[in-house]
C-alpha cells in the first residue's frame, strides 16, 4: 500500500483529508514543530503539505509568525523532500496568494499582486518551490484553493448557518456577487486523482464548477433547515457605514468580513480538470447543502 505523509492533519482539512486518504493509502501524519530534525521516512511516496498560519480576519498576529510558518516551514520541508525518496510533493497554497480581489475569472496565468502576509508568505513559499532544480522522476503540485468548506468548517458559513437557523433575515441581499467556493469533497478527491496520476508539475487553481452568490448560500442553508430564507436588502452605503464602525469597535461585523461575504471572487479551476482529464463528483450547491447538513450535528 502506498505511503502517504500529511502535514496539518489536525486541521479541518487534514481530518477530512485523512479520513478520505486512509481508505486507500497508508497515512502517515507529521509534526513540523521538531523542523530542524525533519526526515522524511523512506516509505513515504507522496507528501502533502497542509499545515500553515491561516488567514488572520482579526488582524492581531504578528506578520512575522506568517513567514515563519508560511514560507520557513514549507522551505525547510520542500527541501527535506528533494532529499527524499518521495515522487510527489502537494502543497497547498491559497488564491490569497495571488489576488485579494478578482475582477472577472481567476486563472493562472494571473500575475501574483498579495495585499497580506498571509498571502505573500504563500507566494513566497510558492516562488522557493517554482525556483528549486527538480530532480529527474520528482513532481510538485502547488494548488491554490478558494473558500473551503465541509464537515468541521467553522468559517463564515458557518456563522452564517447559525444567523439562518435562529431566524435572524440575512441583511446583506442588497448586494450582488458571484463567488467560488470549494467542498472539502471536491479537494479530497482532487487530491487524490493528483496521487494516482501524474500530471505535469505547476500552480493548479482549485474550486468547484459553479460560483454562485451570497444569496444563493443563504437560500441553500435555509433549505437544509427546512426554512424559507429571510433576505433583507438594506442599502450597501448604510451597511459599508456599520462595518467601519466594527472596524473600530472590533463587532462581529467588519469591512474584511463584509468584503468576504459580498465580494466578487470567481476562479477556474479549468487547468487542473484539463490536466487531470476528470470532473468534480460534487456540484457546487449539493456541496453546499453536505456542508450545512453537517452543522446540523
Amino acid at each position: 500500500m502506498k505511503e502517504i505523509k500529511i502535514t496539518g492533519a489536525s486541521g479541518f482539512v487534514g481530518k477530512n483529508l485523512v479520513n478520505y486518504l486512509g481508505k486507500d493509502y497508508q497515512v502517515n501524519t507529521l509534526s513540523l514543530r521538531a523542523v530542524s530534525n525533519l526526515i522524511i521516512n523512506p516509505k513515504d511516496e507522496v507528501i502533502i503539505h497542509l499545515a500553515g498560519k491561516a488567514h488572520d480576519l482579526q488582524q492581531v498576529a504578528d506578520p512575522s509568525a506568517y513567514y515563519e510558518v508560511n514560507y520557513e516551514l514549507t522551505r525547510k520541508l520542500y527541501d527535506a523532500f528533494l532529499k527524499s525518496n518521495a515522487k510527489k510533493f502537494i502543497f497547498i497554497s491559497s488564491v490569497k496568494a495571488v489576488a485579494d480581489v478578482v475582477e472577472g475569472v481567476l486563472t493562472e496565468a494571473e500575475s501574483p499582486k498579495p495585499l497580506t502576509h498571509y498571502g505573500k508568505s504563500k507566494l513566497q513559499a510558492e516562488t522557493y518551490i517554482q525556483n528549486q532544480p527538480l530532480p529527474q522522476g520528482k513532481m510538485y503540485y502547488i494548488l491554490r484553493p478558494c473558500m473551503i468548506h465541509g464537515p468541521g468548517n467553522k468559517g463564515n458559513l458557518n456563522l452564517l448557518y447559525k444567523f439562518v437557523k435562529k431566524g435572524v433575515p440575512y441583511p446583506l441581499a442588497g448586494f450582488e456577487n458571484k463567488r467560488s467556493f470549494l467542498s472539502v469533497e471536491n479537494l479530497c478527491f482532487l487530491i487524490s486523482k493528483l496521487i494516482e496520476n501524474e500530471a505535469p508539475s505547476g500552480v493548479y487553481n482549485v474550486a468547484d464548477d459553479e460560483p454562485v452568490s451570497t444569496n444563493e448560500v443563504v437560500r441553500i442553508l435555509a433549505a437544509s433547515l427546512n426554512k424559507q430564507a429571510k433576505l433583507w436588502a438594506i442599502s450597501p452605503t448604510f451597511i459599508k457605514s456599520l462595518a467601519k464602525f466594527g472596524d473600530k469597535f472590533g463587532l462581529p461585523l467588519n469591512t474584511e468580513r463584509l468584503t468576504k461575504l459580498t465580494e466578487n471572487y470567481v476562479v477556474s479551476n479549468d487547468k487542473l480538470k484539463n490536466a487531470l482529464k476528470i470532473n468534480l463528483p460534487l456540484a457546487t450547491k449539493e456541496g453546499l447543502m453536505l456542508t450545512a447538513s453537517s452543522f446540523r450535528n
